[in-house]
């Protein structure tokens, strides 16, 4: 991660820059993982258990704000899905708190693009996270507005550079959503470890799925998910 000093470009094309955030960090990330799953769900050809995927972005934070982008290829929407990203991380009564604001767009299929708001809450090794549907389609489902997700991540640190992973999400739909048929509530899961091989190089193995596999199909198949990834 590098720290670069915004304010004197900021100052020539007449951008306030807030108190703390004169001294700001950038930094990039390139990750090739065997499958992508997005909330348990495959954004692949699901009949193949690995089809690999290239994914990566840029990030900057500053006095507690902070904007993104990240992006990874797919099997739909013109083969590319692309995310940016803004909001707030700070501290307060001992909890790690982020609120922002996530937009998820398809340049291939533009009725895919969805928009969250999201906040959560760290204490230790877990996170909370709620993210909420604010577009009116929830990626190309109609009366998406109101759908909703719930997460729990826990993370715990072990020697030599290892790290236990476990997550478990749920995805609630609007209820006209629901009442159309065009989607079931479901609930995902994450079980796995990853390990720091230095020079900002780190792998992981995790086995990632969901349930209501009758309802959604084998996008819903539990995978063996490697990661290879590389912060810049």
């Amino acid at each position: 991660m590098k720290k670069i000093v915004i304010t004197a470009a900021a100052a020539a094309i007449g951008i306030i820059v807030p108190a703390g955030a004169a001294q700001a960090e950038l930094s990039a990330n390139l990750a090739l993982t065997s499958k992508y799953k997005f909330r348990g769900q495959d954004q692949s050809d699901a009949s193949d258990s690995v089809l690999p995927a290239i994914q990566g972005g840029f990030d900057w934070a500053g006095g507690g704000l902070y904007l993104g982008n990240w992006n990874s290829s797919i099997g739909f929407g013109g083969g590319t899905e692309m995310d940016f990203y803004g909001g707030w991380r700070g501290e307060a009564a001992g909890l790690s708190l982020d609120l922002g604001a996530l937009q998820y767009l398809y340049p291939g299929d533009t009725d895919l693009n969805t928009t969250e708001l999201y906040a959560s809450a760290g204490y230790g090794p877990l996170t909370a996270k709620y993210s909420h549907t604010v577009s009116s389609k929830w990626f190309g489902v109609a009366d998406g507005r109101g759908s909703g997700y719930f997460e729990l991540n826990g993370k715990m640190e072990l020697a030599g550079g290892i790290a236990l992973l476990a997550h478990v999400g749920t995805t609630r739909f609007a209820s006209k959503a629901r009442k159309a048929g065009a989607v079931a509530d479901y609930t995902d899961y994450k079980l796995g470890a990853s390990l720091g091989l230095g020079n900002g190089f780190s792998a992981e193995a995790a086995w990632v799925g969901a349930d209501k596999g009758r309802f959604w199909g084998d996008v819903n198949d539990g995978r063996v998910v490697l990661t290879l990834s590389k912060s810049l």
